[in-house]
């Protein structure tokens, strides 16, 4: 009795969250459509909002396209090569833009390429004047594969590495050249990824908001997110933003429903669990062409980073050190990951266990089934509505309330918590599959259920897991400005807002130094988050 108690709990929680998810969600959206009567075909049809599409369909598809044809030569490079000296590190290095907060980023891009950066200034002392600029559409692709280029490699590296080890054997024995050996089995893994994997990058840059805003440079480089928080936070025009909220969830929709059909399970190769030998890239020309890859993509990586730290030891760091705004938006930042972090760790756990407890033998059925694909299927819903679309819709709802910036602390958690539940579920949902398969059995003969249970089994079994999801959630909350952008005020001020704060009255000297803190912080989060990773990566290969 006492079990099919706590399974009923489960379930009901399980239902609690996914029931607050999509009301915050619907509530949003309900809250544009309700302000369609304002609209005309005018305005939703207008030139602006067919420029606005355009650039961000542009922006998007070139960016995706740069990223993976980056990505490709860097994953089989490293694929080829199991062990270098520092490969351990250039895999964490490559796992950082995914927490590095875009602000800093993009400020470690203007190092190097700005007006003033390292190779205008080169190229300068060589003659030729300013012959780069940042700013517009170069910069904005630049950026975007800076932060994509990492994960979509991570993506097909991992690929890579499953190809069983027969494959490369049966390869050596029939003496088969670099060009098959691609096309053959490198080719066909990649060809399952790329769908997944340019989808989701193609998703980052299509809703991508910071970047634009920071290096978009006018008018002519803004997308549909950069003209939602126009429209709200200038111009006070409701209606454009509605127009532009429902061309964004359309078009991200439609992107959904393609990769949803050209998505193919992965196929999985018969081995005997061998450790995996590759015989290939033994010529000189193939260490050549390898060592150059990886050297560029950890050039490409790191000069941006290391340009953070050089301009940010450059500023007075104990004067900001000992502003008390800086010590608020530390605060504020802090505040908002912890609570951010910690709700999307708990609803993700809360939703896993519930969708496993519906789809139990003994409680399977099309109602249970539903439920549970419900369950799985929300996680991907948030990326069917940006930040910015949410941002817009609760700021519709809460106006009538009074000043929205009252709201603004509790909005913001909610909506970095949901935009880390993709992440987080990722992290866990294997993690407590896992678990559950080995533990669950053994539990219930013995009877150990509630808070026991979650002490003494799940907490122990599931603290690495638990601790990577809540330190990326932490990550991407602390260097979020989508959702900060639309309710930040002079109450609440995060270190990222203070950031963009900074830049934009071209106190340069307290930006870089807020880089600096901001992305050591977020850097701290996200080693700590993939150490774990990494390093079982590494021992499998040992």
């Amino acid at each position: 009795m006492f079990a099919l108690r706590e399974n009923r709990m489960t379930v009901v929680a399980g239902a609690i969250c996914l029931g607050a998810f999509l009301l915050f969600v619907g509530l949003a959206i309900a809250a544009l459509l309700a302000q369609t009567g304002g609209t005309d075909e005018g305005t939703l049809f207008d030139a602006y909002i067919w420029r606005v599409t355009r650039f961000t369909l542009l922006q998007a598809s070139l960016s995706t396209l740069l990223s993976v044809l980056f990505a490709i030569p860097v994953a089989r490079a490293l694929a080829r090569r199991p062990r270098f000296f520092g490969r351990i590190w250039l895999l964490r290095l490559m796992a950082l833009p995914l927490g590095l907060p875009v602000l800093v980023g993009a400020l470690g891009l203007i190092e190097i390429w700005g007006r003033q950066g390292f190779l205008n200034s080169g190229l300068r002392w060589l003659g030729l004047e300013q012959p780069i600029s940042i700013y517009g559409l170069f910069g904005i692709l630049l950026a975007h594969v800076f932060f994509n280029m990492p994960l979509a490699a991570r993506l097909f590296l991992a690929g890579l590495e499953r190809i069983p080890a027969e494959y490369w054997r049966s390869a050596a024995n029939l003496g088969m050249p670099s060009r098959a050996l691609f096309r053959f089995i490198e080719w066909p893994v990649l060809r399952g990824l790329l769908p997944g994997a340019a989808g989701l990058v193609f998703m980052l840059c299509a809703t991508s908001f910071t970047l634009v805003l920071t290096l978009g440079g006018g008018p002519a480089a803004s997308t549909i997110e950069v003209a939602i928080y126009q429209a709200l936070r200038f111009d006070f025009d409701p209606p454009r933003a509605i127009a532009l909220s429902g061309l964004q969830i359309a078009m991200t929709g439609v992107l959904l429903l393609i990769l949803r059909r050209l998505a193919t399970d992965p196929e999985e190769g018969m081995t005997g669990g061998r450790t995996v030998r590759r015989f290939d890239g033994t010529t000189t020309a193939a260490l050549f062409n390898d060592g150059a890859w990886i050297i560029l993509a950890l050039l490409f990586l790191i000069a941006p980073l290391i340009a953070v730290v050089v301009s940010g030891l450059q500023a007075d760091l104990l004067k900001l050190a000992r502003d008390p705004s800086v010590h608020r938006a530390l605060m504020t930042s802090a505040a908002i990951a912890l609570a951010s972090a910690l709700a999307s760790v708990a609803m993700a756990a809360v939703m896993i266990r519930a969708a496993a407890t519906v789809t139990a033998p003994r409680h399977a059925g099309a109602p249970a089934h539903g439920l549970a694909g419900a369950i799985g299927a929300s996680t991907s819903l948030i990326l069917l509505v940006p930040p910015v679309v949410l941002g817009a819709g609760w700021f519709l709802l809460l106006r009538p309330f009074g000043d929205v910036a009252r709201f603004a602390p509790a909005i913001v958690v909610a909506i970095n918590a949901l935009m880390a539940l993709p992440f987080v579920h990722r992290i866990l949902a294997p993690a407590m599959a896992t678990h559950a398969a080995r533990s669950e059995r053994l539990t219930a003969s013995l009877g150990i259920r509630g808070f026991h249970r979650l002490r003494w089994i799940d907490l122990p079994a599931l603290r690495r897991p638990l601790l990577m999801a809540l330190s990326f959630a932490m990550a991407l909350s602390l260097g979020d400005l989508g959702a900060v952008a639309l309710f930040g005020s002079q109450d609440m001020v995060t270190l990222p807002w203070l950031l963009y704060s900074r830049m934009g009255s071209y106190r340069t000297a307290d930006a870089a130094g807020l880089a600096l803190f901001l992305g050591l912080l977020c850097l701290i989060f996200t080693i700590l988050g993939t150490t774990e990773d990494v390093r079982r990566r590494e021992g499998r290969k040992a």
